[in-house]
């Protein structure tokens, strides 16, 4: 079984998405008067706080006009834990469409996964921090949700709760003035996605009937059917280019087509039973 390649990239999509959701924070200044002088994108990038520390603690020529540009903030996946509490049946399987073959497939049910994000805002004003952090916590109560497309080639699309479970704060200020000073939040995520195995080419093809026999007994021994209702895909559009659009549309119909449904409803009183095999009443 292990050897297969697949690679859906549902982690690094993941990461990807949690970054975005902090990609457009701005801080501002006013003066006395309540006129804005200073309108700043935060910088964000992936990496520990430690790293970003490192470098200002590390630059050796004080005097140099630019060292590290604070505020800014950093973020990275810490942890990858399975979540039992969304689990499925192992194997259990479900059919999709691929978008580039409109070929039928079959995957298996998707393994629960969390994963941990820490985010760390570092700045040298407070008012700049509480500023960030005022921006990030209210969307949080306490998960946000993102639309992430797991498995591109069939459409995989689910929402990936994003959950705030922690929130903490550090002044490392110690030393004398030319020792630069960061205050550092510190937020700790989880977010609950799922992972995929490979995807598999489904040897039932497409379902294009439905038939369900009603029995008013409930002796499954004795229980003869009364009713059937029967759900076949009914064409919207002229597929033949025939001028009608009637049954012969139907039969070109595939997976990716929108489509409407035919339903039929029958009354049996002929006590006969439908057997799947022969596919026929007896």
């Amino acid at each position: 079984m292990l050897g297969t390649y697949y690679y859906h990239e549902i982690m690094r999509k993941t990461i990807v998405a949690f970054g975005t959701i902090f990609n457009q924070i701005y801080i501002r200044h006013d003066d006395a008067s309540g006129n804005t002088y200073s309108d700043l994108k935060v910088p964000l990038a992936y990496g520990p706080s430690q790293k970003f520390l490192a470098r200002l603690e590390q630059q050796g020529d004080l005097n140099k006009p630019v060292q590290i540009t604070l505020p800014r903030m950093s973020f990275e996946m810490n942890n990858i834990q399975y979540d039992s509490t969304r689990k499925t049946g192992i194997t259990q399987t479900f059919k999709a469409v691929d978008k580039n073959t409109s070929a039928v497939k079959k995957v298996f049910m998707p393994v629960p996964y969390n994963i941990g994000f820490e985010l760390n805002i570092l700045s040298k004003l407070n008012d700049d921090a509480l500023q960030i952090v005022e921006q990030i916590l209210p969307y949080f109560q306490p998960s946000f949700n993102v639309t992430v497309d797991l498995v591109s080639s069939i459409g995989e699309k689910r929402d990936v709760p994003i959950v705030l479970d922690s929130i903490s704060f550090q002044d490392d200020y110690e030393g004398d003035f030319s020792t630069r000073r960061a205050l550092i939040y510190t937020l700790r995520f989880t977010a609950k996605t799922y992972l995929f195995g490979p995807v598999a080419d489904s040897s039932e093809g497409l379902i294009k009937k439905v038939q369900v026999d009603y029995y008013a007994d409930t002796n499954t021994q004795t229980a003869k059917r009364e009713m059937r209702y029967k759900a076949t895909p009914k064409a919207l559009t002229d597929k033949n280019d025939d001028g009608v659009v009637n049954e012969a549309d139907d039969a070109l119909l595939t997976a990716d087509d929108d489509f409407g449904f035919n339903e039929t409803t029958t009354f049996y009183s002929d006590s006969r039973t439908y057997s799947p095999t022969q596919q026929t009443d007896i």
